[in-house]
């Protein structure tokens, strides 16, 4: 690893850290600058601005959230446990990733167009991955579905509106209690009879 990539995976590794503390409007650059031991110009030559900081750390923390979903689903034998371990690890992973949470959650950020793009990327990607699972539902008889794609937004879309309360409140045993019986029922509705 060169100086240049070291000083930019410093920056980044101190803004993920500043960010989840203060959030995206009360992180300042100087602040991160300060923390990361950098003039403030070091940080505008490697990044081009606060949102561009603020959006490459929330990818970081969406790959870290996919190749665990990734693993939990190549490690299950049936679309059912797939979609089972999928809502699981989310959930888990999604609690553990502040800035990316934050980017999906915060009301206060929504009209922040380059948040509006990292939801619209994040949820497309997500919904690839569901419709994956229950595409191979379908083809082992697993599930019988009309319509793949609507079903993977629905799930997504449920799976979401669990979080919200759960994690504000940090009751992530009680979060993942329901979201078993959620995909069980999602299961039980989709399963071919």
């Amino acid at each position: 690893m060169t100086k240049i990539e070291e000083t930019r995976d410093r920056i980044l590794n101190v803004a993920t850290n500043i960010f989840s503390r203060f959030g995206f409007h009360k992180t300042t650059v100087d602040e991160i600058a300060r923390m990361a031991h950098k003039a403030k110009g070091s940080i505008y030559y490697h990044f081009k601005s606060k949102e561009d900081l603020f959006e490459l750390v929330v990818e970081k923390e969406f790959q870290t959230l996919k190749s665990e979903l990734l693993k939990a689903i190549e490690t299950s034998k049936t679309a059912k446990e797939k979609l089972m371990n999928y809502a699981k690890v989310r959930m888990v992973t999604v609690s553990k990733l502040s800035n990316y949470y934050d980017a999906l959650k915060n009301e206060h950020l929504s009209y922040i167009d380059f948040i509006v793009k990292i939801r619209q990327k994040y949820n497309n990607e997500e919904i690839l991955l569901i419709n994956k699972i229950l595409k191979n539902g379908v083809e082992n008889s697993e599930f019988e579905l009309n319509d793949i794609f609507l079903t993977s937004n629905v799930i997504l879309s449920a799976l979401k509106g669990f979080e919200l309360p759960f994690l504000i409140n940090n009751k992530t045993d009680e979060l993942i209690k329901r979201h078993e019986e959620l995909i069980n029922i999602i299961n039980r509705g989709i399963e071919k009879r």
